[in-house]
């Protein structure tokens, strides 16, 4: 890779807007419920977000994996294989129905590691969401680029101990759950949905849930746990997490006054962590 180039996308600006509609709260709603932390009427879940001004790309524009080409915004990375990796969450003021929402996107960092398949390369992404009161929230998107794996699949794992938890949510990882939220948010990445593709050619143990379920249930549990939907959250996967079983989101506090919150498979192993802050 020729960082010195990708680098180059550094400070890269992109704009895109959209609406906040009750058909899509009604839908978003309709795919999490009862898993959503209290709102009042009108006012949008938390994590809609991730739901609007997705990329649209026409069929020829996509790449191998279902994904936009990249070079445009996002940096031409020669990996092959994207994750979501993580990132930070700050919900200022809430998103209503009917806004008329604005996002600005700015590409904050590229870096390059060594990782066990090889080569990783991290792209940050910083948004600003904004309504016309103002800023409703900002974010830091971490993408994660690697190479195709020739790993064997990991050998089973005796199943770890459970983490006691102030309040826990049991969720079925099914493959209607992951189609729905592909749906609503316009994303074709096929990990998702083709299992052979997923299994035969990125090498994973069935569909792969979607990262920003696992970082909406847990930014929801939080806000549900701290009784507030203003707060920041720092997340992280672990590992990727297999459609089929059930898993579990669960969030406890801690005694500096922040929320630990991570999901669980069915194993007792977590797969994506983070530690929530009333704002």
């Amino acid at each position: 890779m020729d960082i010195d180039h990708l680098r180059g996308w550094i400070g890269r600006t992109e704009d895109a807007s959209d609406l906040v509609t009750p058909r899509l709260i009604e839908s978003f709603a309709a795919t999490f419920a009862p898993h959503l932390a209290p709102a009042p009427r009108g006012e949008a879940p938390l994590a809609l977000h991730w739901c609007l001004a997705p990329p649209i790309a026409p069929m020829s524009a996509l790449g191998p994996d279902g994904h936009p080409a990249k070079g445009d915004f996002l940096p031409p990375v020669p990996l092959p294989r994207r994750m979501w990796a993580g990132g930070r969450i700050e919900t200022l003021a809430p998103l209503c129905e009917g806004d008329a929402v604005m996002r600005r996107s700015t590409i904050g960092d590229v870096t390059t590691k060594e990782g066990r398949t090889g080569a990783l390369c991290f792209v940050a992404v910083q948004h600003e969401v904004s309504t016309p009161r103002g800023v409703a929230l900002r974010e830091r998107h971490d993408i994660v680029y690697r190479q195709a794996s020739s790993l064997p699949a990991a050998a089973p794992v005796a199943n770890a101990a459970p983490e006691p938890a102030d309040l826990a949510w049991e969720i079925e990882a099914s493959p209607t759950l992951l189609f729905r939220y592909s749906a609503l948010t316009f994303n074709a990445h096929r990990i998702h949905y083709d299992l052979p593709y997923a299994t035969t050619e990125e090498g994973y143990g069935g569909l792969v849930v979607h990262g920003p379920i696992q970082a909406t249930l847990m930014l929801n549990i939080a806000a549900t746990l701290a009784g507030t939907t203003t707060l920041a959250l720092d997340y992280r996967g672990l590992s990727p997490l297999i459609a089929g079983g059930r898993f579990f989101v669960k969030a406890r506090r801690s005694t500096a006054g922040s929320i630990r919150t991570w999901t669980e498979g069915s194993d007792g192993r977590r797969r994506m962590e983070g530690t929530a802050r009333p704002l």
